[in-house]
């Protein structure tokens, strides 16, 4: 998901995927424990999508 498309969502579907990624992020890292994940730079790009997101819900709150 690029900037302009996370921008484009409002701050109600910000705050779901943001939500939704860190469900993710958590079953990704129990699976990590496991021994049990195919993809683990998977990890990496959901930390980073989140902090963008939060980045960007930051920015709106900033800007009103």
């Amino acid at each position: 998901m690029t900037n302009e498309e996370i921008r484009k969502l409002s701050n109600e579907e910000l705050v779901k995927k943001i939500d939704e990624s860190k469900a993710e992020l958590f079953n990704l890292r129990l699976s990590q424990a496991s021994g049990s994940l195919e993809k683990p730079s998977r990890i990496n790009e959901l930390r980073k999508l989140v902090a963008r997101m939060k980045t960007i819900l930051r920015e709106r709150e900033l800007n009103k």
